[in-house]
């Protein structure tokens, strides 16, 4: 069994600890969240419409983001609710109450949409009208989103083990096996998967690829070891999101590693001392990054030079950013979308959803940003010209 309520405790002190140290002096502990400055907005943000994800998500840790796909919006909740949104209106189009203990999705390929549980199953549905069209059993609890490609769907289990089943059928067609350490963050990074290779970020601080058609390896990078005195210094999770671009990969890891890789042999092009579990936004030679501590950075994706810092968010809880015309988005743990302006990295606007924070990174397509709370509030947004 993996455990992770160790560093689950460690975040619960750092943002719930501090109303009884305060009662000894008064005084503001440096682990609190810092409190939000005021600024002058420079951009109109309007919220387009809202809608409830039944139940939103529970305190296990699921991971259940909204997904996109040919105007339509698909998301879920932790009792097993799917449903299907016009992306333009909010309307329902359809949904299905399963009552399956969703853990890990959406994830859309064509008219698939696929779900992973928590009792280690993969489920099937048609995109166009919720039918379920399969379901597969795996060997654990399915947190990433599951992908497909080339008439496979490659279905990341908790314990290291990579499934490729049929699309059409969900038969199991090849399996992968990978060590994980036993103590972890919560979560897996989703599966990328570009041009017939499948990219795996893994607990242990290493990145593999691997034959879409047939599940074999095709290398393994190292990107940071699980060297340290206790198990809490030996967390090298790699749990946020990589991203292809040209011919590079580019990854993080909670111990304190950003990365680009070659994507056909994985050998190290650069590397940069920034700690984050949520993973990469690229736009262009734009790269942006939320650090544990809370800190916003924009990079050059080609070198990892550094553009600016933004440092008013620290121990906030931030989600990855998204980048969003000439801003980065990002959201923190008590509901709050922030814009940033990616020339100064300044504020320029600010929105509330609440919900005690998002189910996953802000969703940009076009010129709309889509985000759910953990309560399962999705809402959608549009950017004005800016103001005088």
């Amino acid at each position: 069994m993996r455990q992770w309520f160790i560093p689950a405790l460690a975040a619960l002190v750092l943002l719930n600890g501090c109303s009884w140290i305060k009662s000894w002096g008064d005084k503001d502990d440096p682990d609190d969240p810092v409190e939000l400055v005021e600024f002058e907005p420079t951009l109109k943000v309007g919220k387009v419409w809202s809608t409830d994800v039944g139940k939103g998500l529970d305190k296990a840790g699921r991971q259940l983001r909204p997904a996109y796909s040919s105007g339509s919006l698909y998301a879920a909740d932790h009792d097993g609710l799917l449903m299907a949104i016009d992306a333009n209106s909010g309307s329902r189009l359809w949904e299905i109450k399963t009552k399956l203990p969703f853990t890990g999705g959406p994830g859309i390929s064509g008219n698939l949409l696929m779900m992973g549980t928590q009792d280690g199953e993969v489920f099937a549905f048609d995109a166009s009208t919720g039918t379920q069209l399969w379901s597969a059993t795996v060997t654990s609890e399915v947190l990433a989103p599951p992908s497909a490609a080339d008439g496979i769907v490659v279905v990341r289990c908790i314990d290291g083990r990579v499934f490729g089943l049929d699309a059409d059928t969900g038969q199991r067609i090849w399996i992968y096996d990978h060590s994980v350490p036993l103590l972890t963050l919560r979560g897996n990074a989703p599966i990328l998967v570009r041009g017939g290779v499948v990219f795996v970020g893994y607990d242990g601080g290493q990145v593999v690829a691997l034959r879409v058609d047939d599940g074999t390896l095709m290398w393994e990078q190292t990107l940071v070891t699980t060297e340290g005195r206790t198990e809490l210094e030996r967390l090298s999770d790699i749990d946020g999101q990589l991203v292809f671009i040209a011919s590079d990969l580019l990854v993080s890891s909670y111990k304190n590693r950003l990365a680009s890789l070659a994507a056909d042999s994985g050998r190290l092009l650069w590397f940069k001392d920034i700690s984050s579990a949520t993973g990469v936004a690229v736009d262009r030679i734009n790269l942006t990054i939320s650090d544990k501590d809370g800190n916003v950075w924009l990079l050059d994706r080609r070198n990892g030079a550094e553009f600016w810092k933004h440092n008013q968010l620290l121990r906030r809880g931030l989600t990855r950013p998204a980048f969003f015309g000439s801003f980065v988005v990002v959201g923190d743990f008590e509901g709050y979308l922030h814009w940033i302006n990616i020339d100064d990295g300044r504020f320029a606007a600010r929105e509330k959803l609440g919900g005690k924070g998002f189910a996953g990174p802000p969703l940009v397509v076009g010129n709309t940003l889509y985000a759910m709370t953990k309560k399962g509030k999705l809402t959608a947004f549009r950017a004005g010209a800016a103001l005088n």
